[in-house]
């Protein structure tokens, strides 16, 4: 019989002794209850509780990821999207994340979504689209607030994907092809102001030197003769001088010939002499 005493009492020593160790982990913190009541905080390391009458809870103190899940959600200005973020937030107050509330994880889930409705659907679709960072800033303080009475803080807030009704897209699609017209308009306008202006320059300076011009028409009648071209044009400018140039060679040979003409007629005729 007292064969077995001994190694009973020593089975029971050694129950009893794991019964009691417990190891908390470099980034969690134990939580003491003794008989139901909080004793303490117990930090990272071997730590010893009395079997049965202490119990130890472990909790995390990393920072955790929360995917918040696509929310259909209508904007200030009636249109529907689903709008998908995700939430980084972490345990500051181990005592207060396991008295507070009974389930941390899914009550920040809970309080994620209805903030992300409530801030989206207070801005309009342009306003969601381009100022995420505000919207962002927006659901974290309300979370801060709400979530700061349960010992967790929310580190950062995230949108991350917002999905529009395809009618959306493409008429979004159809004002983006709309304003790169414009902008083509515009500047095509400018072009065009600044060439006329140019060409008012350049006009001016062929008034003040007649001679510019011709030349000027020349340098084209040159340009269109390098490509070996069959028909040839005449700018009108160089056609009236050709004319001009036709009715001056006429008027000098129609003067000449009358010259010449006066000048037979004032000979005198000479009388014929008769013979004696």
């Amino acid at each position: 019989m007292s064969s077995w005493v001994v190694p009973g009492i020593a089975a029971a020593v050694l129950l009893v002794l794991g019964m009691s160790v417990r190891v908390v982990k470099q980034y969690e913190q134990g939580v003491l209850f003794r008989l139901g009541r909080v004793r303490g905080v117990r930090m990272p390391g071997l730590r010893l509780i009395i079997p049965v009458i202490d119990v130890m809870r472990r909790v995390s103190l990393r920072i955790i990821t929360l995917p918040i899940q696509s929310q259909g959600i209508i904007t200030r200005d009636n249109v529907s999207v689903d709008v998908s973020a995700v939430a980084y937030f972490k345990v500051v107050d181990a005592v207060k994340s396991v008295v507070a509330i009974e389930n941390v994880y899914a009550a920040i889930d809970q309080i994620a979504q209805t903030t992300l409705r409530k801030v989206v659907g207070q801005h309009t679709l342009d306003q969601t689209l381009s100022e995420t960072d505000q919207i962002n800033l927006d659901i974290r303080k309300i979370l801060d607030v709400t979530t700061v009475e349960w010992g967790v803080e929310v580190t950062l807030v995230e949108l991350k994907d917002i999905q529009l009704p395809d009618s959306m897209k493409r008429a979004m699609a159809r004002q983006a092809e709309a304003e790169r017209e414009k902008r083509a308009k515009i500047i095509n306008a400018e072009g065009e102001s600044l060439a006329a202006a140019a060409l008012g320059d350049a006009s001016d300076t062929m008034m003040a030197h007649p001679l510019a011009l011709q030349l000027r028409n020349l340098q084209t009648l040159v340009e269109l003769g390098v490509d070996k071209n069959t028909t040839v044009v005449f700018p009108a400018p160089l056609m009236s001088t050709i004319g001009e140039l036709g009715s001056f060679l006429s008027r000098e040979s129609a003067a000449a010939v009358s010259g010449k003409d006066s000048s037979v007629a004032a000979i005198p005729e000479q009388p014929l002499s008769s013979p004696r």
